[in-house]
C-alpha cells in the first residue's frame, strides 16, 4: 500500500495551494472536491502532476482509506 498524502499551503494572501502525493490517475481530483468541502473555496487553478496520468493498482479488501492531519 502506497502512502496517500495532501500538502496544503496556506499562504499570506489568502490562497490555498493543494498537491496530492501517492493518489493516481483521476482519483486525485477528488481530493480537490474533499478541500472544497473542507473550506468553502473556489479553485481558480488546476495543474496536473505526472501522478494524474498513471493507472493505480487495485486496492485490496484489507486496505483502510483515512484521511490523518499531522
Amino acid at each position: 500500500m502506497s502512502d496517500k498524502k495532501l500538502k496544503i499551503k496556506l499562504l499570506p494572501n489568502g490562497e490555498i495551494q493543494m498537491e496530492t502525493h501517492g493518489i493516481k490517475g483521476k482519483k486525485c481530483l477528488d481530493y480537490i472536491e474533499v478541500l472544497k468541502k473542507l473550506v468553502d473555496v473556489k479553485i481558480t487553478d488546476t495543474q496536473l502532476s505526472q501522478e494524474y496520468y498513471e493507472t493505480e493498482t487495485e486496492v485490496s479488501e484489507g486496505e483502510k482509506n483515512e484521511i490523518r492531519f499531522d
